[in-house]
């Protein structure tokens, strides 16, 4: 897709909303740009007007959508997210889009009407991971076996030994789940633990929370991570929209 002064619609978020709203403007590479609606029945798509290419998900970038998406969740309950980067040809085929999607927002609408996604992730301290891996035993005397011994005469038990180190890691994931994961999933409408990114992550998950209960789950979060707060460090997110908990595929015939 080049560009060649052509305009096209990059879509942020659908909404549930009566008539045409104003949530201002944002800067998308520099350029300060109008939001507007797009409406069909009581749904709408929330876009701009950019020109025609591939957008890039450089943080400036991603900022501007997350910034875009954060005006529009201040003002309405209803909010689908739509990922980063799609851009339209037109609002007709924005328009379109809507119509072929109404049916999925219809359903949705009263499932997250009034309610944000929280992301709680957990990363290990270094200190703390090391001291529970070599103060086991089984690793201990795996680690002594290897110890003087040529790289190829120690490979199998170096296999081993990394074998055991993830077994204990995996079973500190299974503890941060039960003493962590666990109760603040009681105060969510819904969870989910999505996979960990690195070897330090002992759990990445997602709550849908109502608004009205957020400062709830937050004190929750922080009775958490006040007990484990030595062990490891809490990295808390939100409130967005229910990115983890909504599964819509933006495609259009022919776009």
């Amino acid at each position: 897709m080049s560009n060649d002064g052509q305009l096209g619609i990059y879509v942020f978020c659908g909404i549930q909303t009566d008539g045409d709203e104003k949530f201002g403007t944002i800067e998308i590479e520099g350029e300060k740009k109008e939001l507007f609606t797009i409406q069909y029945k009581d749904a709408a798509m929330v876009a701009a007007e950019v020109p025609m290419k591939i957008y890039h998900p450089n943080k400036d970038n991603l900022m501007m959508h997350q910034d875009a998406v954060s005006l529009v969740m201040k003002q309405n309950q209803a909010v689908i997210p739509v990922s980063f980067g799609n851009v339209f040809h037109s609002k007709e085929d924005v328009g379109v889009l809507l119509e072929n999607l109404y049916p999925q927002f219809e359903k949705l609408f009263p499932e997250i009407n009034g309610k944000v996604e929280l992301g709680l992730k957990v990363i290990g301290k270094k200190e703390w991971l090391e001291s529970q891996v070599s103060g086991n035993s089984q690793v201990e005397k795996m680690a002594n076996a290897v110890k003087g011994k040529s790289e190829a005469a120690s490979y199998y038990e170096r296999i081993q030994l990394g074998g055991a180190a993830q077994k204990i890691i995996a079973s500190l994931q299974d503890e941060i789940k039960q003493e962590v994961f666990s109760p603040l999933k009681e105060s969510a409408v819904a969870s989910k633990v999505n996979d960990p990114i690195g070897e330090k992550m002992l759990l990445n998950a997602s709550f849908l929370v109502d608004r009205d209960k957020e400062a709830e789950f937050d004190q929750k979060v922080n009775e958490a991570h006040e007990k484990w707060k030595d062990k490891v460090e809490f990295s808390y997110s939100g409130p967005w929209p229910a990115y983890n908990f909504v599964n819509i595929r933006l495609t259009v015939e022919g776009a």
